[in-house]
């Protein structure tokens, strides 16, 4: 399912209009980008939690050249599934 399908159920489910739900869509990504942006953590009580990963520096190699290369750290955004979301999938 890609954006456009994910807005389209959205509006369905909700009785909104699609340019209803685009908004309420885009809101929330930014909700939880600017929250996690910040160092935040989103939990959503059955569906799971939002958190920031530290990723510590490695080394890597060039699969081509077999050259080695240096992979800086970094932070990553990491979600955990819920336990109903987890239930409901199995």
């Amino acid at each position: 399912m890609n954006k456009n399908e994910f807005v389209a159920a959205v509006a369905e489910a909700s009785n909104l209009s699609k340019a209803d739900a685009a908004n309420a869509v885009e809101a929330m990504v930014s909700v939880i980008t600017s929250e996690l942006k910040n160092g935040g953590d989103i939990r959503i009580v059955g569906f799971g939690n939002f958190s920031v990963s530290k990723r510590a520096a490695t080394t890597g190699r060039n699969p081509q050249t077999g050259a080695e290369v240096k992979i800086p750290a970094r932070s990553v955004p990491k979600f955990t599934a819920g336990k109903g979301l987890k239930d409901s999938v199995n």
